[in-house]
């Protein structure tokens, strides 16, 4: 399969070495200090906090040129319309692998609705000069599959063939079919989580404020009410559970290893763009509801 990789960052680099190392025709693309890290060095991987660094040599690119079978993109939701635009006239099927709680239809209208599809990435790691640290492997992460699904929840030809292309390259993937709600419960969890983490200076400084992390969780089940039922269904404990409960669990969850090395401690302005974009996309929605 000929592949772009749209976007070098931590899981767009992270997806680019398994494609890559599984055989495929992939090129990543990067641009700036980090395109000439990557012609320099190629990718740097490095377990969590482990000195052993391993250097790939994945064939990168700064702009998109011909067609693919494929293209994944892997960049924050304030920078999509760039992307979008870049794309417009790129031949390919286009696999956005992001947070993104605004639906596929803006997507579509950009470039085709035809070409969308819909996914989430369930590597994680964090950016350590041009060192990307990922996250350990535990029982947990092998059981939590990538989600990827067609708009509207169609099961085609194209989404069992890219399924079965991850899987075989080592990558736990499945077909979602409700992936767009998939994406916006997400989002209702993952866009006051940042904030609070931001706001109070790292997970584990949020987990020291009980609160704090109080004051998150009900933001969470604000934007949870103001959706259908939440995809995964576990989300919908967010709702239900007592409050002291969830409270304790999720500051257990700050202070734990997983929360040190999924990102979550990252106060860029990228970063702060990201959830910006997020929390507007999801009152954007809870409003046309309304």
């Amino acid at each position: 399969m000929k592949i772009l990789v749209y976007g070098a960052g931590v899981t767009g680099s992270l997806f680019a070495v398994r494609m890559h190392e599984a055989g495929h025709d992939v090129s990543l693309l990067a641009r700036g200090e980090r395109l000439a890290s990557l012609r320099r060095d190629g990718v740097q991987l490095s377990e969590a906090d482990s000195p052993a660094v391993r250097r790939v040599s994945v064939p990168v690119v700064e702009h998109p040129a011909g067609g693919y079978d494929l293209i994944a993109v892997f960049v924050r939701a304030h920078q999509v319309d760039a992307v979008l635009a870049s794309l417009a006239g790129v031949e390919g099927d286009v696999l956005f692998m992001l947070n993104w709680a605004a639906g596929a239809r803006p997507l579509g209208t950009a470039i085709g609705h035809e070409r969308v599809l819909l996914g989430f990435p369930t590597a994680a790691g964090t950016l350590d000069g041009d060192v990307i640290r990922y996250r350990a492997t535990t029982f947990v992460t092998r059981r939590v599959a990538m989600p990827i699904g067609e708009p509207g929840g169609r099961t085609t030809p194209r989404l069992e063939r890219i399924v079965e292309t991850f899987r075989a390259a080592g990558i736990n993937a499945k077909a979602e079919p409700r992936m767009d709600a998939w994406l916006e419960t997400h989002a209702a969890f993952a866009a006051p989580l940042g904030q609070a983490v931001q706001a109070a200076g790292g997970p584990v400084a949020l987990a020291g404020d009980p609160d704090a992390v109080r004051g998150m969780l009900r933001l969470m089940r604000r934007n949870l009410a103001a959706m259908p039922p939440p995809v995964p269904r576990g989300f919908a404990a967010l709702r239900t559970l007592p409050e002291a409960l969830l409270v304790a669990v999720l500051r257990g969850f700050l202070r734990s290893p997983i929360a040190a090395h999924s990102g979550l401690s990252n106060a860029s302005p990228a970063e702060t763009a990201e959830l910006e974009r997020l929390a507007e996309q999801l009152r954007a929605r809870a409003k046309g509801r309304a």
